[in-house]
Order: C-alpha cells, then structure tokens, then sequence
C-alpha cells in the first residue's frame, strides 16, 4: 500500500518540537504518556490505511444517491463509523465521565492527520460528530447531554452544522430560517439550508442537526440568530424513528470529496419540525463560532494531508521513472535517469515536503494552544491562548487550504500525463483539495478578519502575545552559527511584516476601509508565510541540535535543515514583493465611481 504520510516527522514534531509531552504535568491530562501516545497513533495508522485509503478511489467513483428522499453512501463510510468509534478514536478527547479519554488535542490533531490522509473525505463524518457533541457538552443542559452525548460518541448519531441558506450565502447575518416557540419550551423551525456536508445518509440511525435560526420577533442580522438542536428524527417527542420533518430536498453534485454528501435540506415544509433551544436565545453564532473554529483548523489540516497524500507519491514515483538523461557529470553514462535525479523535479519535490512539513508544524503549534487554553490556571494565560487562536485560525486554515492546492498541483506535474489520468490518484487529490479553500469562509473571507478584526482587536495584544511566541524560538535559532543566515532573514521578515501592519493601520485609522482591507489577501498570505517561516526555523534548531549528537537517522535531521534552507529561499523572498505590493498607495481594485475597467 503506498506510503501517504511520514510518521517519523509526525513524531519529530510531536515529541521533538512541540514536546507534547509537557502536558502531561496537568491532572487532566495524567492518563496518559508517550507510550499510550503511540499507540493511538498505531491505532490511526492502522485505519487509515486498512478502512480509508482502501476506499478511497472506490467512494469517489461510487458517490452518494438520493432516491426516495432517501441518501445512500458508500459501504466504507459505514465500516470507518463503526471501527473509528469501537477504537475509541471518535470520543478521544473528551472528558473521562463521557466515555472519553481526555487526550491531547495535540495528538488527537496528529490521529485526524493521518487518516485524513487515507481519505480526506470519510473523516467529515466523525469530524461534525465530534463537533456537535463539543458544542452540546459547552452549551447544552444535563438533559440535552444526557439525551445527544453518548449517542453522538457512539457514533450511533451522525451530526451537522447548518449554517448556509440560498439567498445569504456566507452572510450569516441574512438568514431567515425561523423558529417559533412552543408551549412546551421546544421550537418549530422552518426554512432551507444549503451544501450541508453529510446532511443526510444511512450509515447512522439519526442525524443531529445544529441549527442557525431566528427566533420569531429576534433583532435582525447577526446579533438576532440563536442555535438549535434539530434531530432527523424525533427522539422524546415521539419514538426514535419518527420523521421529524427534515427533507432532503437535492444533493448537490461535486467537483471532489464525493464520499461526502453536500445537501439542500428543508426544515418544517409540513410545519411539523421540531428543534431544541441549545444555549440561550441570540447568541447562536458566537457559540456556533466554537465548532467553526474547530472546522477551521481541520480543514487547513486536510488541505496539507491531502498534500502530503500527494507528495508521498509522486516523490515514489519520482524514484521509480525513470526519463531524460541526467545533468551531473557521474550520470553521464546512464542512457536515462530516475527523473528524481532532475533538478526542476527535485524543487517541486521539495516545494512540497516545505509546504506539508512547515504547515503542519504550524497546524500542531494551534492545537497545542488550544490544549494550553484547556488547563490554564489564571484568567490572563486563558486570554492569551484565546488571543493567540483568534488570530492564528484563520491563517491556518487558508495557508494549510491555499498551499494545499499549490503542493498537490505541484506533484500532479511531476508526474506529467500520468498525473493527469486515473492511474496515480493525483487527479482525485486535485480535485478534492480544491474546496478547502472555499469551506468554512473563503480566503477572502479569512483575510479581512484577520486583518479587519483579529489584528485590531485589544490594541494589537494578539499579535503582541505572538511576537513573543516568536522571539522565543528565534532567540534559540540565533545561538547556533548554522542557522545565523535564516535567524537575520527570520528577523527582516518580521519588521517588513510589522512595517506593513503599521502602514495599512494609517487607512483604517482614517476611516478609509476600502483602502485599508482591498489587499488583505495578501496581508494574509504575506503572515501565512510568516508564521511557517517560523515554525521551519523552529524545527532546523531542534535538528540542528540533533545532529550535534550525531544520530544513528543523521539523514532524516538533514533532510529538515535543508528543506528549511529550501523554504527561506524559495517561499520567505515572497515576503519582499508582498511587502513592496501591499506598502504601496495606488490601490487598483476598488470600485471606481463610474466602473469602466471589468467589461
């Protein structure tokens, strides 16, 4: 079975630059240890590659139906459900009174890697259980948990997130889906929602919708919308089984991730549908927010499984063609090569193992504050960590979905017209990557929050609590002569990052807001490439260290340091043009008072 993930540098990461271990001094975290640590991840390894990756073609060219009113998936889907939740994977990390384990979401986040990895696609099925019972067990009265818990992490009920609706698109603030209370303190919930992922199938008995509604007389826009517990079929009210008025109304038919139904649902057509009032009335989205920042996370994270998916391959591949004679002088004699041998192959290659490495360490880096936010002691680290994730989310997400999309088209061209068939496997991980750009807010979208909200907010604390992060890490990286030339580009790149900051700041000051969030994108990008700079020089000091002791694996701690060298030259040198674009006044894409230009 091909190889889609280096467990070695997940466990490099883990225990060597994060030092997951260091957890283990809280009580919450004291059931575990390096050794149950690895067993987990055995655990996921085994069904990633015995229950995933074996479906993984099979899923997207047999997708899901919808006959009846009734949505079909494939058989695989079923089989993951069941054995995710018997190896207790899908209650994991939640508290020992639920059947879980309260492990790490640090490692929980390297288990979700490395299936996802297997199939990017089955993983969303377990993904929305987990996120809707996080939600309920935040939110939800003793009776609400009682009822939705054990079933959710039994993987007996499936669940959603319904945010979208035709006409407000990712303006949530437009929703029009309505809920109307009943005497006996339940709602009646109406309206439609759109592209909701495992929205309907049977591979559970039920599915729990969390619902964005209005309730009736509620303010308008974002400050009016609360959130719903809404069953496909009625679980108190009437016998388990009975309809609850939820209808699939279309599915929609997808570019990639086809082993996921996307659905148009309807609520209430028959004004029978009954939803449960989850947390209190008006605050639906800031609570909906703790579950979109969870799918935030994971979907930058499945853009760089995908891409290590992709890299592991064609870097196989690479190994195995052979074409072209090679360029050095002691290849000479060889009539054709390993196209691994060419250097253009060799810097796609590289591009990717950059990418996937540099991003995941940055991926785990959020998980470990989410852990650090978990056992805080006082109010100010818990605001901190808080701090750090609000600002740091968005730019995981679109980085790990954006450079996804780089990295997995990156190994499609190193296997040229292979890549292009469905021989290989690259053209499914082309086309399921593409989305992960576009789910939970597009990059657009990320952009000017990050800018327009998380880099504003509290005076610029986050970014402050950041900067130290940082300076924590380079200060290692500056004691180590090999590294001297990447701790002084590090350090550039951190003052051209803080110059730009200060110069689009001026705008919003003055009020010019077009001006101001016109180029966040490349704001975006420009602290995307940032942050992975960082993490690289985190990681080329751990092994710089390494190798000073020299290990019996000497080239795996080499093979870091040069693909951090890789990174600098290659991706931080963007930073320059990006610096140059976004610090200049002549700003060309808002629209002008009589457009003209786009005909």
């Amino acid at each position: 079975m091909t190889k889609l993930f280096s467990r070695e540098t997940i466990d490099f990461l883990l225990n060597e630059v994060i030092e997951v271990e260091r957890l283990l001094q809280w009580d919450y975290f004291h059931a575990h240890s390096s050794e149950t640590f690895a067993m987990t991840l055995d655990t996921a390894t085994e069904v990633s590659q015995r229950i995933m990756q074996a479906n993984y073609v099979s899923s997207d060219r047999n997708p899901p139906q919808l006959e009846n009113g009734k949505v079909s998936v494939h058989s695989g889907v079923h089989e993951f459900i069941k054995v995710y939740a018997e190896t207790g994977l899908l209650s994991a990390t939640f508290p020992f009174e639920w059947e879980g384990q309260q492990l790490p979401k640090t490692v929980n986040a390297a288990v979700e890697f490395i299936c996802m990895c297997g199939h990017n696609s089955f993983i969303m099925f377990t993904d929305l259980m987990v996120g809707c019972a996080n939600l309920i067990l935040s939110y939800g009265t003793e009776a609400q948990k009682q009822e939705f818990l054990p079933k959710l992490l039994a993987g007996q009920w499936g669940g959603t997130m319904c945010l979208t609706e035709p006409q407000a698109g990712s303006s949530l603030g437009s929703i029009s889906t309505k809920a109307v209370p009943q005497e006996n303190g339940t709602y009646k919930i109406s309206g439609q929602k759109i592209f909701i992922s495992a929205g309907d199938h049977d591979a559970t008995e039920n599915i729990i919708h969390l619902v964005l509604a209005r309730i009736e007389g509620a303010p308008q826009g974002t400050k009016g919308i609360s959130l719903f517990i809404v069953p496909k079929t009625k679980t108190d009210i009437l016998p388990l089984g009975a309809g609850n008025d939820v209808v699939s109304i279309g599915i929609f038919h997808k570019m990639g991730q086809k082993a996921t139904p996307a659905l148009h649902l309807g609520f209430g057509q028959d004004n029978n549908c009954i939803g449960y009032l989850l947390g209190q009335p008006h605050q639906g989205l800031p609570q909906m927010f703790q579950m979109m920042n969870s799918a935030r996370l994971g979907v930058g994270m499945t853009g760089i499984a995908i891409a290590s998916a992709a890299y592991q391959t064609s870097l196989a591949y690479a190994k195995e063609r052979t074409q072209g004679k090679g360029l050095s002088p002691a290849l000479a004699s060889e009539d054709s090569v390993a196209i691994i041998h060419h250097p253009d192959v060799r810097r796609m290659l590289l591009t990717q193992k950059a990418i996937v490495e540099g991003t995941l360490a940055f991926i785990f880096q959020c998980y470990y504050y989410l852990d650090m936010l978990k056992v805080s002691q006082t109010e100010d680290e818990r605001r901190k960590y808080d701090s750090l994730l609000e600002l740091l989310t968005p730019v995981a997400k679109t980085y790990g979905a954006e450079m996804g999309i780089v990295a997995v088209n990156q190994g499609l061209q190193v296997l040229g017209g292979y890549g292009y068939t469905e021989d290989f496997g690259l053209e499914q991980m082309a086309r399921d990557v593409r989305i992960m750009s576009i789910y939970e807010g597009t990059t657009g979208i990320q952009s000017q929050a990050l800018l327009g909200r998380q880099i504003t907010r509290n005076k610029g604390l986050a970014l402050k609590w950041w900067r130290q992060e940082v300076e924590v890490d380079l200060a290692k990286a500056e004691t180590l002569k090999e590294l001297t030339v990447y701790s002084a580009r590090l350090r550039e790149a951190l003052a051209q990052f803080e110059q730009v900051t200060n110069h689009l700041l001026t705008f919003a000051a003055a009020g010019e807001n077009e001006a101001f969030l016109a180029d966040a994108t490349l704001y975006m990008e420009l602290f995307g490439i940032l942050n992975v700079a960082w993490h690289w020089i985190k990681m080329g000091t751990v092994a710089q260290q390494k190798l000073a002791t020299k290990p019996l694996n000497l080239d795996f701690y080499q093979s870091k340091i040069h693909t951090m060298k890789f990174y600098y030259t290659y991706e931080v040198t963007k930073i320059d043009y990006l610096s140059k674009v976004l610090m200049g006044n002549e700003k060309l894409t808002p629209m002008g008072e009589t457009e003209v230009i786009l005909q």
